[in-house]
């Protein structure tokens, strides 16, 4: 007995948890800073904590109320009906419904490159093919030439914006060019699970006259959820009774749920992770002695000339970074914006490793 054949596929390679590494180096995991994995500085919302706590004796129930109302929540917040919201266990989930219900045996879909690993991946799992556009130039700019040099009439588009890992990001108006120059029945799938860190619109707008265009949105980032595993996707009227058809049973927990409603509600706490993000971002970008790309996001991309050298060195001193090798950018690493100190602490490090 084998399993089908996955020689196409690869793994997705998450970078170590602060208690892995702490391990491997002999440490307490308080002594290290992890500014690795875009996670947010602050911690969960503490809304969403207490309701963590609040639920945990209920759940031997199933969350179909729960469902309901976190869905009804995100509608209201987004100017959407209810079925345009499709809940997921985190924004991965999403793209795999979207591929399930967009995808054909064969059908091809363009992925940026560099980019979110799990893209290709999900498009592989529903038996697609993959093709890739380049996101390259002295300052990794996003615009519609970007992507249509690269498109050859796919099923769907990935679109990041903000962008990991380079930060940088598509204005409404290029999203809208993209999808006036593809073809009818070409998907454009815009992930925006860093959205709440950039200013400007987000390409839900674009929904009120497209069918064409899907949104991605997470709780992991700016809500401090990225362990519960919580995102939804954001479709078009047309066709978002799709959703009953390719969803998982439940697609997220009651805990997940319950803890994303109170989330949504608080602002305090999604309000102090934009200040101190874009506090981090400026910091980083006046005082590490590299060049440091723009970015909307919650971390920076640094140019460092070995990036898998300095992330080892780093990682000595306590700091871990990700190195960018595995998006094919030996020559970077990235740096989550973390809090002032923890700021603070990896650009004093980084700086004295680029000088020895």
């Amino acid at each position: 007995m084998e399993p089908r054949d996955l020689s196409d596929h690869t793994e997705y390679v998450a970078g170590q948890g602060i208690e892995e590494v702490a391990r491997e180096l002999g440490r307490e995991p308080d002594e290290l800073v992890k500014l690795a994995s875009n996670e947010n500085p602050h911690g969960p919302s503490p809304a969403a904590v207490e309701a963590i706590r609040d639920l945990a004796p209920a759940v031997h129930h199933y969350p179909k109320s729960a469902h309901t109302d976190l869905t009804a929540a995100l509608a209201e917040k987004w100017d959407v009906e209810p079925p345009q919201i499709w809940l997921s266990p985190g924004g991965d989930g999403a793209l795999d419904y979207l591929a399930r219900a967009m995808l054909e045996p064969g059908d091809a879909v363009l992925v940026p490159d560099p980019g979110f690993a799990y893209y290709e991946m999900s498009a592989r799992f529903h038996h697609g093919t993959v093709n890739r556009y380049e996101i390259d130039g002295e300052d990794f700019s996003l615009t519609p030439e970007t992507v249509l040099n690269g498109y050859d009439g796919e099923r769907i588009v990935y679109l990041t914006s903000p962008h990991n890992p380079t930060g940088s990001r598509f204005s409404v108006a290029a999203i809208r060019e993209i999808a006036d120059r593809t073809d009818e029945d070409t998907l454009l799938v815009v992930d925006e699970a860093y959205g709440e860190f950039a200013t400007g619109t987000s390409a839900r707008t674009l929904l009120t006259d497209r069918e064409d265009i899907a949104v991605l949105r997470t709780f992991s980032k700016a809500y401090g959820l990225a362990g519960l595993r919580l995102g939804y996707a954001i479709v078009p009227e047309a066709w978002a009774s799709a959703y009953a058809r390719v969803n998982t049973p439940f697609a997220a927990s009651s805990i997940a749920c319950h803890a994303g409603l109170a989330a949504l509600e608080d602002d305090r706490h999604v309000d102090r992770t934009v200040e101190t993000v874009e506090w981090a971002r400026a910091y980083m970008r006046a005082e590490i002695d590299a060049p440091v790309h723009e970015s909307h996001g919650n971390f920076v991309m640094v140019e460092v000339g070995d990036g898998t050298a300095v992330a080892d060195e780093l990682r000595e001193r306590g700091i871990i970074i990700r190195d960018l090798t595995s998006f094919g950018l030996p020559e970077y690493v990235r740096i989550t914006a973390g809090t002032e100190s923890e700021t603070k602490q990896a650009v004093s490090a980084l700086n004295e490793v680029l000088t020895t």
